[in-house]
């Protein structure tokens, strides 16, 4: 079962399900997933079950709502500031021309920094149940207010070097009353960053991360599909202006997903009662690796057959000022 959340014509929120049998109806009585997933987690029961007996509303139509603009992101909070946005790199094996590459770059006597972590990753990333594994690369990225709509544009801010796509793996959660991280399900993202900035030194990472990403259209309650196959394109004008598959699922990773959300977690503050978060899990793939430089007006594209609609988003110039610090 997939969740999406959308705006209807009169502006008000609701959720709609689309179901085992490939119907998409609207779940009755419920305006966010926010809300439902804190009804299941107050319940003790499971949110496909929740969800699957509050969807007797209407049909619905989503592609019909994404040509007019109506979807929204599959998990939010009421408080943008109450969402945090993080996410883990070097995570993920890639292609077999691309492990090829890793494993040359592993036996090389002078490792970068970035390679002895993508080594510990695949020594220590898979631990056996119960255990802990090594912890993987982290960033934060923002709060909920750099979270897109699916359709909305991905700002490039005056500051910026470049603005490219990351098709990734995105987990949402809910935190509980008691503090108990609960994982509302998984969803398609791009999780866009800077890339040229961090290409200047690695320890531009975490200005390079702080932008504008986007999740959804649709959440996939239940487990992660061990191996998840997707392509991810940019579309100029009516050309593909370039198009890759990408992978992932634990198949294609050198950590669990257990171990991801570990490391995120085991963090006290992030585990305040009512929070959300997206975490992004990474990805092997990247246009910026193939010398491609997208421009104001082009479309990212992320799809994956098991999260249903693709996302997409424009690239946009943002003509926000930059802050000036007042002395008080």
């Amino acid at each position: 079962m997939r969740l999406v959340q959308f705006r209807k014509s009169d502006g008000s929120r609701a959720v709609a399900a689309t179901l085992d049998d490939g119907a998409v109806r609207a779940l009755d009585g419920v305006a966010t997933v926010y809300e439902l997933a804190q009804q299941a987690i107050r319940a003790g029961r499971s949110l496909a079950e929740l969800a699957a007996g509050s969807a007797t509303g209407e049909g619905v139509d989503l592609e019909a709502l994404a040509s007019n603009g109506q979807l929204l992101a599959p998990l939010d909070h009421p408080d943008p500031a109450h969402c945090f946005v993080t996410g883990t790199g070097l995570t993920h094996l890639g292609s077999a021309d691309t492990r090829d590459k890793m494993h040359t770059k592993l036996e090389s006597a002078e490792l970068s920094d970035s390679m002895k972590m993508f080594k510990m990753g695949l020594e220590g990333g898979k631990p056996a149940v119960g255990k802990t594994g090594v912890q993987p690369e982290w960033f934060y990225k923002g709060d909920g207010s750099c979270v897109v709509a699916p359709g909305d544009g991905l700002a490039v801010p005056t500051f910026a070097l470049d603005g490219g796509e990351e098709p990734e793996v995105a987990g949402l959660y809910v935190i509980a009353d008691d503090g108990t991280p609960c994982r509302v399900g998984f969803a398609i993202g791009n999780e866009f960053s800077d890339h040229v900035m961090e290409r200047q030194n690695y320890l531009f990472l975490a200005h390079s991360k702080l932008r504008t990403c986007a999740v959804g259209p649709e959440v996939l309650l239940g487990d992660l599909p061990a191996d998840i196959q997707g392509t991810s394109r940019i579309r100029r004008g009516e050309t593909v202006l370039w198009e890759k598959p990408f992978v992932s699922g634990e198949t294609n990773m050198s950590h669990t997903i257990a171990n991801l959300e570990h490391h995120h977690f085991k963090y006290e503050m992030f585990r305040r009662p009512g929070d959300v978060h997206v975490h992004f899990f990474g990805t092997a793939t990247l246009s910026f690796a193939d010398g491609i430089a997208a421009e104001e007006g082009d479309v990212f594209e992320v799809e994956a057959a098991a999260f249903g609609l693709p996302l997409h988003n424009p690239l946009e110039r943002s003509n926000a000022e930059q802050a000036i610090v007042k002395a008080l």
